[in-house]
């Protein structure tokens, strides 16, 4: 993959929490078209990859660089970053109650397109999206994430991403607390949503999601850093022998 084809391009990248340094110099280049994976045991700091990308308050990147199409996103306020093309569904979405999902998708939409944008076309794309990832017509008039299910909240953020169509996607343990049917759903709406002028970034634990996902790269994460990459095989190897072989590999010690 050559530096012209990078979508997203991270280069040495550093994140602190609380100014704890969880991330500890991260570079990945992730070219449209593109599906890469970044797996590793609790602790090795995939998450705060994610939340400080989107620009989450609490997790400073202190040093390097994260461009998304050519144009800095440390520049960027997280809302920003997501007009830009950023998405990222988050390992614990939230509830929102007083706000329908309804009127939290219209509203998202609205504010990636502009005030003046034409929304005649909504409703029905709304529609059509909820029926391809199974989630209920009621859910519509159900405020946002409240009393849903851990595979209905993960559904819920599909469909965010399926409404607004990012150029690059980072999807934080989305296959997290899904059973099979769900995550066979959630897989077919990542997978219906990538195209070759797109990225997609899976961050997970395990590899059962790549078998409906399948990655072009695997890269494994222990300890704030990429130790290892590979291709769909790597994403095998690992749940075949385990992060340990990893660590017997390279003299590491994971989920530090």
């Amino acid at each position: 993959m050559s530096e012209q084809q990078g979508l997203l391009e991270i280069k040495d990248i550093h994140i602190s929490v609380e100014d704890k340094e969880v991330v500890k110099g991260v570079s990945l280049t992730i070219g449209r078209g593109e599906v890469h994976a970044i797996m590793g045991p609790n602790g090795s700091g995939k998450s705060s990859l994610s939340n400080g990308l989107m620009g989450h308050p609490s997790y400073k990147i202190t040093r390097g660089e994260a461009k998304l199409g050519g144009k800095s996103l440390l520049d960027m306020a997280s809302d920003e970053r997501s007009r830009a093309g950023l998405f990222l569904a988050f390992q614990y979405p939230v509830a929102i109650p007083g706000v329908t999902v309804a009127n939290f998708m219209r509203s998202a939409v609205l504010s990636h397109r502009g005030k003046d944008a034409d929304m005649s076309d909504f409703r029905k794309l709304f529609k059509k999206e909820m029926s391809d990832l199974g989630v209920d017509a009621s859910f519509a008039t159900r405020y946002l994430n409240d009393g849903f299910s851990g595979g209905e909240k993960k559904r819920i953020e599909i469909l965010q991403m399926s409404m607004l169509q990012p150029s690059m996607a980072i999807l934080d343990e989305t296959d997290s607390g899904l059973d099979i049917d769900a995550l066979k759903t959630v897989s077919e709406g990542i997978n219906r949503y990538h195209n070759d002028q797109n990225g997609v970034l899976l961050v997970t634990h395990y590899q059962r999601l790549l078998n409906y996902v399948k990655p072009d790269f695997v890269h494994v994460m222990m300890d704030g850093r990429l130790v290892k990459s590979g291709g769909a095989e790597l994403a095998l190897k690992l749940e075949d022998q385990g992060y340990e072989w990893v660590e017997n590999e390279l003299g590491l010690k994971a989920g530090v």
